[in-house]
């Protein structure tokens, strides 16, 4: 005869899964290809495509603004939609989130899929499509979301905790790991820097003029060369060059998804600390050398990344809700 442990161990191991599934978050529940067939005659996902062609072929650093909107949205709370939200006190108030930009895009989107489909396709889901999209344009992998996320009903300032651009390389790795990546996800997420640009106010002080909080001092592990360029022309030492635009690749490839990110940081050209410290680290270097060396390996790796981001803390089923308009809750 079973002892009781044993008669209940079909029901413990179904608690058991239960609870595993939610810690799991929602991303188990969303599918590719969810909103076949629920957009009356429309495909989402080529909605979404055609206005982010038409919005990248005017203004390609879309990309860059898309990427950076994907990771402050995912980062906090997962990928719900909270940065999204207008209003005092919310995410989109916080200091790091300031500067971002793309929300006019996700906008119009919404908007022609609520002419479509009234309620049905989420604004968290048009962020990661929108995000897709731009990244293949820009010569990078064209790879597959999955879809069905639900928009969160909280956007908090509070809870906006982003890496800092001085980040060393076990800081990042340890951030990222939060949100369950690993220090190879890590090296290859800030990848991400082959495209955008900073201002000279996050070099300044950190990197040319007061390294270490020594006034005068520059950081040895910036390319001298680099850094005189920076100090003669694009960041000289006075105030109003603080709004100056550093790209944060080269020029001629910051609108390009590739690998060159990683061979800068090779020639000591990395423009954040955060970024030149992935070089500087012994557990990182190797991982920037293989991605220096292969595009191929780099682009499969960054869909692959950004799937991974995409999926972090999602809402599905009857969890949040689809909002009317991305930037107010219903």
């Amino acid at each position: 005869m079973a002892s009781p442990a044993a008669r209940m161990s079909a029901p413990a191991l179904m608690v058991a899964l239960a609870v595993l599934a939610l810690a799991a978050g929602g991303s188990a529940q969303l599918q590719f290809g969810f909103y076949k067939g629920k957009c009356n005659a429309s495909d989402v996902e080529a909605v979404v495509q055609g206005l982010v062609k038409a919005r990248f072929a005017r203004e390609n650093p879309i990309v860059a603004y898309l990427l950076r909107l994907q990771f402050h949205e995912c980062a906090v709370n997962g990928c719900d939609g909270g940065l999204l939200i207008d209003g005092p006190g919310t995410e989109k108030t916080a200091g790091p989130n300031l500067s971002v930009k793309g929300y006019d895009l996700i906008a119009a989107i919404k908007a022609e899929l609520e002419k479509r489909c009234p309620g049905v396709v989420s604004c968290s889901d048009i962020e990661i499509l929108a995000t897709r999209d731009a990244v293949a344009l820009a010569g990078g992998p064209a790879y597959s979301v999955r879809t069905g996320r639900r928009d969160r009903r909280r956007s908090v300032a509070s809870d906006v905790k982003l890496p800092g651009a001085d980040y060393t390389a076990a800081q990042a790795v340890a951030y990222y790991s939060r949100i369950g990546m690993s220090a190879y996800d890590t090296v290859v997420l800030l990848g991400a820097h082959t495209v955008g640009a900073t201002h000279c106010s996050a070099i300044k002080s950190s990197r040319l003029y007061r390294y270490g909080g020594k006034p005068g001092a520059t950081d040895p592990s910036m390319d001298p060369a680099t850094a005189s360029v920076y100090k003669k022309y694009v960041c000289p030492n006075v105030s109003s060059s603080d709004g100056n635009a550093v790209f944060l690749d080269d020029q001629w490839s910051a609108v390009k998804v590739d690998n060159h990110y990683y061979r800068n940081l090779q020639l000591r050209r990395g423009v954040l600390s955060v970024d030149q410290n992935l070089y500087n680290d012994g557990s990182t270097k190797p991982i920037v050398d293989q991605l220096a060396g292969n595009n191929g390996m780099f682009l499969s790796a960054f869909g692959k990344v950004l799937v991974k981001l995409s999926e972090v803390n999602v809402l599905t089923g009857t969890q949040g809700e689809i909002r009317k308009v991305c930037n107010k809750f219903n």
